[in-house]
């Protein structure tokens, strides 16, 4: 599976914005559209922190967009662009949305697991903007970075510690006497 690109917050505002008279549509998977009476709950913005197995530290923002659809299904056609835009707007006036953001869609029913993927393409088809999500693929930034993942040539392992380094262990005691662990009269 290929990785997606992500689709910033303001590209994906953008989009929007370029068409508000259109139906708003999300394809899940190949053929499969997420049904019509959909609604969007929230809007989450969700800055990341993490630290790759090369010991390099990572921030990025994601503003994930949840999807729900109720089981009264009865609603035949996708909200407009135009009222998708109008939730956008109420969550902007509390919450400042970091337009380098990367956009990921939140959405599962009975046939799909929840899950957060990335819209892969805006298509315009007919009366409809097409969001197309993908799911993204597990990746190891060290890789991106021109390093190695897994086994290298020397048998050393991407994330073991540098050569010469010797990795360090505390030792705890956690056999202590309850009389050391509280107050007495505080656990009767």
């Amino acid at each position: 599976m290929n990785k997606v690109e992500t689709i910033t917050w303001e590209k994906f505002k953008d989009t929007l914005l370029q068409h508000p008279e259109l139906d708003l549509q999300f394809q899940y998977a190949d053929g499969k559209f997420v049904h019509a009476a959909y609604h969007i709950t929230e809007i989450k913005q969700a800055p990341i922190t993490s630290v790759d197995c090369g010991g390099v530290m990572n921030a990025w923002t994601e503003i994930i967009v949840q999807l729900w659809v109720p089981e009264d299904r009865q609603q035949l056609r996708s909200m407009k662009v135009k009222k998708a835009l109008s939730i956008v707007e109420i969550v902007e006036k509390m919450l400042p949305l970091n337009p380098n953001g990367a956009v990921k869609i939140e959405f599962g029913n009975s046939e799909f697991d929840t899950r957060q993927m990335f819209p892969n393409e805006m298509i315009v088809d007919g009366e409809n903007l097409v969001i197309d999500l993908r799911p993204n693929t597990v990746q190891c930034k060290a890789i991106s970075r021109g390093g190695s993942c897994g086994t290298s040539d020397k048998g050393e392992e991407c994330c073991a510690p540098a050569a010469g380094e010797k990795l360090k262990v505390e030792l705890k005691n956690l056999a202590v006497a309850a009389e050391a662990c509280c107050e007495p009269g505080c656990c009767s």
